[in-house]
């Protein structure tokens, strides 16, 4: 017997999570195999192809924003988790202070110095190696402890001093001074070994913003620091994190079930943000047209959804009487809007191919896995 095949309207309906008034129904996905009696759904590589769409909104090099339409919650979610603690960049990990004589205490400094975002040569970020700290017991080898394949040794070295050509009644201190703040700016890189075929010109290491301040200094006080760069992940400090926000929301729905005239059409478009609803007159056609709801309305405004990308599904409509039985709200389940923010070290684009490369590599080690359990 063949397998029944449900309707488009059926299909798209299963799509839709319901949100009502006080409750969220039709959550659960239902699209997998023994769960709807005569159906097949079996996954099929061809048909997620099919179905399977990546559309972009925003590119900018800072922030992205775009839609994965066609995938389940939980692919979706890794992605997301991957952006956030998974994907390894460039960090200050270990702080050498040779001289502090500032306000700021020297592991308050080191803190700060750490949660500075660097940037530098993709190809040579992933040219580097992890790095490990031998234990204390044990003897280190070739490969452990600072190399130029896994540190990056920058260095801060500033001291304030006056500024004897100031005016005698200035009284902004970064004027009457030399270095009476200190920035990220002042931060120095200089590669060594075979970093030179990788950070240099454009693709040195530095911070990603040069005006961060680290601290405020007055004359006769001096920092002199050396500061040891390596790879790290977001699970392990949140320094390490390429984001400084990965988020998603599902695709809003919004259906007017009946026609909604003239001040109703106002309020209603109220309810929403922004470009959501738009107001339109009732033309002749729908006026003349029975059972349309619009008899005797021609040239009125009607609402009309324009927009439901933006909305925020905040449920305003749903809680005025006028409205009752009018409208519905719903979300698509399969339909995720991923909003990305990158510190700087990847342009934002970059960052989900780079959780792709994340996502592909665990799939193989569980692959690789399970036919070690086969053998």
């Amino acid at each position: 017997m063949a397998p029944l095949v449900p309707s488009q309207e059926e299909l798209q309906r299963r799509r839709i999570i319901d949100i009502n008034a006080e409750t969220v129904t039709n959550i659960p996905s239902t699209d997998f195999p023994g769960h709807w009696p005569g159906e097949s759904h079996a996954w099929a590589l061809d048909q997620f192809k099919q179905n399977f769409k990546v559309d972009y909104h925003r590119n900018d090099p800072h922030e992205a924003s775009f839609s994965l339409i066609g995938l389940d919650a939980a692919v979706a979610n890794a992605f997301r988790r991957i952006l956030m603690a998974e994907i390894p960049t460039l960090a200050i990990e270990y702080v050498f202070v040779h001289n502090n004589t500032s306000v700021i205490q020297d592991e308050v400094l080191a803190q700060r110095l750490g949660l500075i975002p660097l940037k530098g040569s993709v190809e040579g970020i992933n040219w580097m190696r992890w790095y490990r700290k031998p234990a204390e017991d044990e003897e280190p080898s070739e490969e452990d402890g600072p190399s130029d394949f896994n540190t990056v040794v920058m260095h801060l070295d500033v001291e304030c001093t006056k500024n004897r050509d100031a005016h005698p009644e200035e009284e902004d201190p970064r004027k009457l001074y030399h270095h009476a703040h200190v920035y990220a700016k002042d931060i120095t890189f200089s590669p060594v070994g075979r970093q030179e075929n990788y950070f240099v010109g454009d693709g040195a290491i530095q911070p990603v913003n040069p005006d961060i301040l680290i601290a405020k200094m007055r004359p006769g006080q001096k920092i002199e620091m050396e500061l040891h760069c390596i790879k790290g992940i977001g699970a392990d400090h949140a320094k390490f994190s390429p984001v400084a926000t990965a988020t998603y929301r599902l695709m809003p729905d919004i259906k007017i079930l009946r026609p909604i005239i003239g001040d109703d059409a106002k309020k209603f478009a109220k309810c929403f943000p922004k470009g959501v609803i738009a107001l339109e007159p009732v033309t002749s056609e729908e006026a003349s047209r029975k059972d349309s709801g619009y008899e005797g309305h021609a040239g009125e405004q009607k609402a009309v959804v324009r927009d439901a990308f933006n909305d925020t599904v905040s449920r305003e409509c749903l809680r005025h009487e006028e409205f009752q039985g009018k409208v519905k709200l719903g979300r698509i389940r399969d339909h995720f809007i991923f909003n990305v923010e990158s510190t700087g070290q990847f342009d934002s684009d970059v960052l989900f191919l780079e959780a792709v490369k994340v996502l592909k590599l665990k799939c193989s080690r569980w692959k690789r896995g399970l036919n070690d359990l086969m053998a």
